[in-house]
């Protein structure tokens, strides 16, 4: 096991993940941002170097005190080999099995052997797995050949009108977390908030205040450079709100030259059906999620 340490070793490795995408999109989305400063303090392990097989991107120890806290407890994995990565995977100085934790991957062969080794490390898993979508500025630029035979949106991208006197375009605070926190589909409790929290005061995040000054729609992104926990409150929804806080973000994002994608949950066909509007490219790979609980 190794630990990449500097930024050429870093710079490196967003190199060769770029030729693996989209399967190594959620990790590639990581260190990314870790070559943007590292800002969630999170550091990147190898089996071997330079010529790896597995890269595992999880925080630093000092980070990870909560073993209940498996939003701060979350490990970005990509495999060239998933069926001989087990050993890897297995060390408890790669991951804490002892802790509530989540695994992300863009790679849906690593279920057989993440169940393997929850059944070895005397856990249970629950796994969640959603569409995948890169939005097309960011297919354009690291992954044409995936363009050639989709059709999208001719306005795709461009904002709806909006009644400017009532919403105003905004960032989010994080006294808004909140809210943000009771709507997303993974969140409702203390440790998602917290999470929540880190995410606003950490990278950028788009909102609508209404009439009243608060958020009514929003967008956020992760420690792995993940568009999501969009939302917007029921007594708003129906007025295509979050297409134009979507397309804002993209845009502004899109300035910044980051690497753009997201995840759209396989029942919610509201959702499915705006992606083409905001130029957002199915990939032919899955977003997973496993979240692991020790018994």
């Amino acid at each position: 096991m190794l630990h990449l340490q500097g930024p050429q070793m870093l710079q490196m490795l967003e190199k060769s993940l770029r030729k693996s995408l989209p399967e190594s999109l959620k990790v590639y989305g990581t260190i990314f941002h870790m070559n943007q400063g590292n800002p969630f303090k999170l550091k990147a392990l190898v089996d071997k170097w330079p010529d790896f097989n597995t890269v595992v991107v999880r925080p630093q120890e000092q980070e990870m005190v909560d073993d209940l806290d498996h939003y701060t407890n979350t490990y970005q994995i990509y495999s060239k080999d998933p069926k001989n990565c087990h050993e890897f995977l297995g060390s408890p100085e790669v991951i804490n099995w002892k802790q509530h934790l989540q695994i992300q991957s863009s790679q849906s062969n690593l279920d057989e052997v993440i169940e393997n080794l929850v059944a070895v490390k005397l856990s249970q898993v629950k796994r969640t797995q959603c569409f995948l979508y890169m939005i097309h500025q960011t297919a354009k630029k690291l992954v044409p050949s995936l363009l050639n035979a989709k059709k999208l949106s001719p306005s795709g991208g461009t904002h709806d009108s909006i009644n400017q006197e009532m919403f105003k375009l905004s960032s989010l605070d994080v006294t808004h977390a909140g809210l943000v926190n009771k709507f997303w589909h993974f969140g409702g409790n203390e440790r998602s908030q917290r999470f929540i929290e880190r995410c606003i005061q950490t990278f950028p995040s788009f909102c609508l205040l209404g009439p009243e000054g608060t958020p009514v729609s929003w967008t956020l992104m992760d420690q792995t450079g993940e568009l999501r926990m969009a939302g917007t409150v029921p007594e708003y929804r129906g007025h295509r709100l979050i297409f134009h806080v979507i397309c804002a973000q993209i845009q502004a994002l899109d300035k910044l030259g980051f690497p753009m994608y997201s995840h759209v949950d396989k029942a919610n066909h509201s959702m499915q059906r705006l992606r083409p509007k905001i130029q957002s490219v199915l990939m032919p790979c899955d977003w997973n999620q496993w979240q692991c609980v020790p018994l």
